[in-house]
């Protein structure tokens, strides 16, 4: 059986200026042809996800949307979990594929993030 992890994303919240004086937004979408602009915005810190039996769907982020609507979810870039009996923290995990594996020498056992599923919703 293996050792479960809380996982949390490493999210950059850069900030991108918006046509006229109508502020910023972590992104902004400018249609070349209409020359409409859209935006999005980060509305809160990225939640930690909590492990739970049985596993459930838990709201990680929450966004603003202009004129846009997100359709997929990809999980690019380095996320963090912290080993749920040990207290191990745990970097770099990339979760592209959908899962992620590796040992925990503090509990000495093996700690997996598996059968990931993002779902996208409206609020």
């Amino acid at each position: 059986m293996s050792n479960t992890v809380h996982e949390t994303h490493i999210l950059e919240q850069e900030t991108n200026e918006m046509s006229g004086s109508r502020g910023e937004a972590n992104f902004v979408w400018r249609c070349k042809n209409c020359k409409r602009e859209s935006s999005a915005t980060i509305k809160a810190a990225p939640a930690a996800y909590e492990q739970g039996e049985p596993p459930k769907p838990q709201k990680v982020f929450e966004f603003d949307c202009r004129g846009l609507e997100f359709t997929e979810f990809k999980a690019e870039g380095e996320w963090l979990a912290d080993g749920i009996d040990s207290g191990t923290k745990f970097t770099g995990i990339e979760l592209i594929d959908g899962e992620w594996f590796d040992y925990d020498e503090k509990a000495g056992e093996e700690v997996s993030i598996k059968e990931l599923v993002w779902e996208i919703r409206r609020a």
